[in-house]
């Protein structure tokens, strides 16, 4: 069965009547889903609003408050660390950014991290923010516990990304936004949805075995860090993915490592948790704390032309820069719209029965 085409505008008034329904005020629910389908956009399908019903359910379990009173609990003139509240993540998430801009317009660089927090969405979205600032903006979420550290046999990190967004001049910005795994978590889902096994390198069973099978994670296996094997530097990507759980976790007073809470509502929470939530870690840079804006933005088209025309190897017609492909694929599906699996079609028509909407 082929993929049905959903309008940007479709599916952006059905997830914010989702999130209304929920109890969002208006502000929160457009900004919720801005942040929600700009990861369909971006072609991160496993991070958009496939996602919806796991926000809804965590909202029905409690897990979820759609009127949080989010505020800050420590700060100082460039940093600050902010309670989210247990609101949705895709809220607290781009106004602890917000926040982290304002501190950098005043001293020059802001960092905010949050706790009890939900999952935000794709960390790119919050890193973007500042580019329009004349800023850099970094973006890191620690997550549900599915990752097995180098030589462990059980999942102690979560999959947690790291962003980074650059301003340049006439060019397209460089946008980093990856996992600190092989693969995340949704390419799983994905695979899952489709009945298709998996590369090698992107997980292991129980017994710290390679597997393909792409349901293994349900049969006590784990995700693998960044590099798979010892030998092609996976110890490399268990310390980035660490360095994110220290800066969103155990900085900010959110639950950690194998603590932290599972994105499904199903799953019980962790015993003994040390902190409260999910933690995020945000920050901004106003490029003029070091260089004159536009000689920096003149050096970085510079150094994005020389590399979007570096020789490509044969057979590839070019060579990209973090962030093009997205830019690109967004281009093409807010012209064209956006493929949806059956089974995303079906949680969505569940939601639509379950609120009294149309889908």
């Amino acid at each position: 069965m082929s993929d049905k085409i959903y309008s940007y505008q479709q599916l952006y008034a059905f997830a914010l009547n989702v999130f209304l329904k929920m109890g969002c005020s208006n502000e929160d629910a457009s900004l919720a889903t801005s942040v929600l389908l700009s990861a369909d956009l971006r072609g991160i399908d496993s991070h958009g609003i496939a996602r919806l019903i796991g926000y809804v359910r965590l909202w029905e379990v409690g897990r979820i408050n759609a009127t949080p009173n989010i505020h800050i609990v420590h700060e100082t003139p460039s940093t600050a660390v902010l309670d989210g509240d247990k609101g949705l993540g895709l809220v607290v998430a781009p106004k602890a950014m917000q926040i982290a801009i304002e501190k950098a317009k005043n001293v020059g660089t802001g960092w905010v991290s949050v706790k009890n927090s939900n999952h935000f969405g794709i960390a790119g979205y919050h890193a973007m923010m500042a580019l329009s600032q004349d800023m850099i903006g970094m973006a890191m979420t620690n997550a549900t516990a599915l990752v097995a550290p180098t030589y462990a046999a059980e999942k102690m990190l979560g999959t947690n990304p790291i962003a980074m967004a650059v301003p340049a001049g006439n060019e397209a910005p460089f946008v980093a936004d990856f996992a600190t795994t092989t693969a995340a978590n949704g390419k799983l889902e994905i695979a899952q949805r489709n009945n298709q096994s998996i590369p090698t390198g992107w997980a292991q069973d129980a017994k710290g075995n390679a597997s393909n099978n792409a349901h293994i994670l349900k049969e006590g296996g784990a995700l693998l860090p960044l590099g798979s094997e010892k030998e092609l530097g996976s110890h490399k990507g268990y310390a980035l993915g660490s360095m994110v759980d220290i800066f969103s976790g155990v900085l900010s007073g959110a639950s950690f490592g194998p603590w932290a809470p599972p994105f499904p509502a199903y799953v019980p929470m962790p015993e003994n948790m040390p902190g409260e939530g999910l933690g995020h870690f945000l920050g901004a840079m106003r490029i003029d704390a070091f260089r004159p804006a536009n000689d920096f933005k003149n050096n970085m088209d510079l150094w994005l032309k020389r590399f979007r025309n570096a020789k490509p190897i044969n057979g590839q017609e070019r060579v990209y820069v973090a962030g093009d492909l997205e830019r690109i694929m967004e281009g093409e599906r807010m012209l064209n719209g956006i493929p949806l699996v059956k089974d995303v079609v079906k949680d969505l028509t569940q939601l639509a029965e379950k609120f009294a909407l149309v889908f």
